[in-house]
């Protein structure tokens, strides 16, 4: 189970536009008129990518009469989070090597 919400996750936000439309969610509430004005792409193609993040854990939405505004779930980063973290262990270490060798070459 966690994989498949590793990869939704990940297919979601490989797209450079709907990486930009999260982001653009991270920092306010918007609806998908606020979100198509600014990214260079049609109000259909802003509808799909919002579609993504939202099947991603990525995205909520909250009806307002008859706007729909969409704000980010920061929360549906954790399987990505959580995948990453079994890496600590190999960065954390590397970067130590890469400290010791810096400083024998620059004492």
């Amino acid at each position: 189970m966690m994989q498949t919400q590793i990869d939704t996750v990940l297919r979601a936000l490989a797209d450079p536009t709907r990486r930009a439309v999260f982001e653009r969610l991270m920092r306010s509430e918007l609806n998908v008129a606020e979100l198509t004005a600014t990214s260079g792409v049609t109000q259909g193609a802003v509808s799909q990518h919002l579609r993504h993040l939202k099947q991603a854990g990525l995205a909520v939405e909250r009806p307002d009469g008859r706007r729909t505004f969409y704000r980010a779930r920061p929360e549906g980063l954790t399987p990505l989070f959580d995948w990453l973290s079994h890496y600590e262990t190999f960065w954390r270490e590397g970067f130590a090597e890469l400290r010791a060798l810096l400083k024998e070459i620059d004492p």
